[in-house]
């Protein structure tokens, strides 16, 4: 593994920039001083002023391996996260065959150690009879149990109050639920019909897949972490009023936490005009009320965490009508780009985007040394350059599908380098194929 020194860059880590060189060797960060002689044989980056963070940990992404690899594997989203400055990703269970027992963690394990560009973890998934599973957990085994607490892409919806009791009750690990009520959607999808019959206009989505169901769902969870003492993650928020669940303040020490995603901070309502099944996901992006009101919550530190909840269909997939598209867009190549963009617009501060991108991520699920950038700790590094735009086209897309809900857009930033356990992954706008993440590690 070659040394690499990076000088002149502008750190920012733990709520400071800083101007200073950094040291990776053996995969970890040696030293980080205002001034480092390169050791011999070394490759050098000079960082030219530009910024550098502690890559994003994407706790949320769907890469569809096993079993629908048509649509995404292991190897090429991995790709697209270090293109994007994401450097580990926690992977959900919603494949097939879904991972909910030990035997199918193990197996995605043995994947990504031989496929993955970035650091990786996985979830084991809730069912209403895997009971057993979840309280057999090692718990440095899996990033979480998920829980879909309303249907989503997958065939894992816990709607028996007395499992969902016990799983609350007996997880070893942070619970992370998807949160909503699967009648009042159904409900809502039969009331839709009876107006457009299955011709029903995208726009509508934001209504089927209600705030009320959001609420609903949310609500529960968090009633059922306050019973049991639960260490309850609640992600990808879309609505204002699951806010008032949330308390305000710094991650550790909360018991409850929540997640939004970069697509329900970026778009609103509006853009099914133009965007139309492109940007179908569940939970649904809604009002520009919404939005705006997840936007101060993450500055507010009542949302703790902004992951993308990457989940790539094909584009044929995403053509059909509102009833037969799937829901979920490819969103990791673009996901630091977009929020860097809200600090360019005096929204976010550099500081606070990599609070939420790397340190909260690592508090919150335990992350061993990852998420800073200390001495001792694996070097995950991304360098960014705020005054270099990206122009988003589809020659540049490394996500298998081939789309992006970005595509026209010019961010105002770029990625330049992303350094993933201490081998560069990306460069200059090359990917290093031959790189490999490790396995994140748990200390719990």
């Amino acid at each position: 593994m070659q040394d690499i020194l990076i000088t002149n860059a502008r750190l920012v880590n733990e709520d400071h920039i800083t101007e200073t060189d950094v040291l990776v060797r053996a995969g970890r960060i040696e030293k980080i001083a205002t001034q480092i002689s390169a050791p011999a044989n070394a490759q050098v980056i000079d960082a030219a002023g530009r910024h550098l963070l502690p890559g994003m940990i994407d706790d949320q992404v769907h890469f569809r391996e096993p079993g629908l690899t048509h649509k995404a594997e292991i190897a090429t989203e991995s790709a697209a996260c270090v293109a994007g400055g994401i450097t580990s990703f926690m992977e959900m269970p919603n494949v097939k065959p879904p991972t909910t027992n030990q035997a199918a963690l193990t197996e995605k394990k043995g994947r990504a150690a031989q496929k993955s560009l970035a650091n990786y973890a996985f979830y084991l998934g809730a069912t209403n009879d895997n009971i057993d599973d979840i309280r057999n957990l090692d718990p440095t085994e899996a990033c979480g149990i998920k829980v879909f607490m309303g249907a989503s892409t997958g065939n894992m919806l816990v709607d028996d109050d007395a499992t969902l009791h016990r799983i609350f009750a007996d997880a070893p690990v942070p619970v992370i639920t998807h949160c909503e009520d699967t009648p009042t959607i159904k409900a809502n999808e039969d009331a839709a019909r009876q107006k457009y019959g299955e011709d029903v206009p995208m726009w509508e989505h934001p209504n089927i897949r209600s705030a009320e169901a959001c609420y609903k769902s949310s609500s529960k969870a968090v009633a059922l972490a306050k019973e049991h003492g639960t260490q309850l993650h609640v992600i990808h928020l879309t609505t204002a009023r699951e806010l008032e669940l949330l308390e305000p303040g710094p991650v550790l020490g909360k018991q409850i936490t929540s997640e939004a995603c970069v697509h329900h901070l970026w778009f609103d309502e509006s853009d099914y005009a133009e965007k139309g099944t492109l940007i179908r996901c569940n939970p649904a992006i809604k009002k520009a009320s919404d939005r705006e009101a997840l936007l101060k919550a993450v500055v507010e530190d009542r949302i703790d965490v902004i992951a993308t909840d990457h989940a790539p269909h094909l584009w044929d997939e995403k053509q059909q009508s509102y009833f037969l598209a799937p829901s979920g867009l490819p969103l990791v190549q673009h996901a630091m780009l977009t929020l860097l963009e809200y600090v360019h617009r005096d929204v976010f501060s550099l500081e606070m985007v990599v609070r939420k991108t790397s340190h909260a991520v690592a508090q919150r699920f335990n992350v061993a040394d990852r998420g800073f950038v200390r001495e001792g700790y694996w070097a995950d590094l991304t360098l960014v350059d705020m005054q270099t735009p990206t122009d988003v086209d589809q020659q540049t897309l490394l996500s298998k599908c081939g789309w992006s809900p970005f595509a026209g857009t010019t961010f105002q930033s770029s990625i330049c380098a992303t350094i993933v356990s201490g081998t560069l992954a990306y460069h200059n706008g090359k990917v290093n194929s031959d790189c490999r993440g490790h396995a994140l590690a748990f200390q719990r």
